[in-house]
C-alpha cells in the first residue's frame, strides 16, 4: 500500500528483488547442473549469463528461467555441423546428457538455443556455445537451423557499467519493464527489452522511475519496429522474433499502450490525484505495483 506514487515506486522496487535464500537456491542448482555437463562431454568453459549474472532478474523466482553457458570442445561443433541433426541435434545431445543427472526430472526439453530444465521452483536453460574465430561465441539455433554469433560476458559487463553510469537506477528501471512485460503475457523477449533499454537510456538521465518508465514507452515506440543489434556489437537483431508487419503493429501498439497510460498517471499526479496515478500504474504494471491507502 502507498500514499504517494514515490512510495509506490519504492514498494515496486523492492518487490521485484530476488532474495538472499533464493541466491543461494540458485548458486547451489545452477553449479550442479554445469557439474553434470561436465561429467559426461568435453566442457572448455562454464558461467551464469541471462538475467540473473546481469542482475536484472525479477521476482518471483517460480516464474524465472536461470541461464547456464557451457562452451564445449570443438569436435562437437564439427560433428553437428556437418550432420547428425546440426543445432537440433547438438540440443538433443545435450538433453540426454542431463537426463542422465536428472532422470526424475523429465521436462527436459529443447528450447529454441538451449536446452530447459523445469525444476519444481524455477527452470535452467542450458545454452551449449563454441569459442569463436575473432571472439564471443556461437550458439545453436535449432528453430532458423543456424549459429548465432555472441558474447554473453560482454552482456554482463556492458549492463554493469550502464548500470554505474546511471548510479545504479538503470537495474532497477529494467525490472520494472520487464514487470510490464510479464503483465502483457511476456509479449517480447526479455532480453530484446534490455537491449532496447541500454539504448534508450545511454547518455540519459533516470530522474525517477515513473518518468524513466515513460520514456522507455515512449522512445520504444519507434525503436522496437526497426532492426535491434545485439549490444555486444554483433549484428545478430535481438529483435528477430517480430518477423512479420502484423507483429510489428502488434509490438508498436504495445508500447503505445504503455505511453498513453503512464502519460496519464504522470498528469494525475502532478493534479494531485496520486490515487488515480496509483490506479493507472497498476494497469501498466498489474498487480505486484502497489495499490494505493
Amino acid at each position: 500500500m502507498a500514499n504517494t506514487v514515490s512510495q509506490a515506486f519504492s514498494g515496486f522496487k523492492s518487490a521485484l528483488e530476488i532474495t538472499g535464500l533464493q541466491n543461494s537456491t540458485v548458486s547451489a542448482r545452477q553449479q550442479a547442473v554445469r557439474n553434470a555437463v561436465a561429467g559426461d562431454i568435453e566442457v572448455l568453459d562454464s558461467f551464469l549469463t541471462g538475467s540473473y549474472a546481469r542482475n536484472t532478474m525479477i521476482a518471483p523466482l517460480k516464474e524465472a528461467d536461470i541461464d547456464v553457458f557451457v562452451v564445449l570442445a570443438n569436435k562437437y561443433y564439427y560433428q553437428y555441423n556437418n550432420g547428425n541433426g546440426g543445432q537440433a541435434g547438438l540440443l538433443d545431445m545435450l538433453r540426454r546428457v542431463l537426463l542422465k543427472s536428472y532422470p526424475m526430472t523429465p521436462d527436459i526439453s529443447r528450447n529454441g538455443q538451449a536446452v530447459t530444465i523445469r525444476f519444481s521452483d524455477f527452470l535452467v536453460d542450458v545454452v551449449p556455445g563454441f569459442h569463436r574465430n575473432g571472439g564471443g561465441y556461437l550458439i545453436p539455433n535449432s528453430i532458423s537451423q543456424s549459429w548465432i554469433s555472441t558474447d554473453p560476458k560482454v552482456h554482463v559487463q556492458l549492463a554493469s557499467q550502464s548500470n554505474q553510469a546511471h548510479d545504479g537506477d538503470l537495474v532497477p528501471q529494467i525490472k520494472m519493464i520487464k514487470a510490464w512485460n510479464r503483465n502483457i503475457s511476456h509479449h517480447f523477449r526479455s532480453f530484446h527489452l534490455e537491449a532496447l533499454a541500454l539504448q534508450i537510456f545511454e547518455g540519459v538521465t533516470i530522474s525517477n522511475y515513473w518518468s524513466g518508465s515513460r520514456f522507455f514507452f515512449d522512445k520504444g515506440r519507434a525503436l522496437v519496429s526497426k532492426k535491434n543489434p545485439d549490444p555486444a556489437g554483433y549484428s545478430e537483431d535481438v529483435g528477430f522474433y517480430i518477423n512479420t508487419s502484423e507483429k510489428v503493429n502488434q509490438a508498436v501498439r504495445r508500447f503505445e499502450v504503455a505511453y498513453d497510460r503512464a502519460v496519464r498517471a504522470e498528469v494525475a499526479d502532478r493534479a494531485g490525484r496520486p490515487e488515480e496515478a496509483i490506479q493507472v500504474w497498476r494497469q501498466v504494471f498489474g498487480d505486484h505495483f502497489p495499490a494505493y491507502g
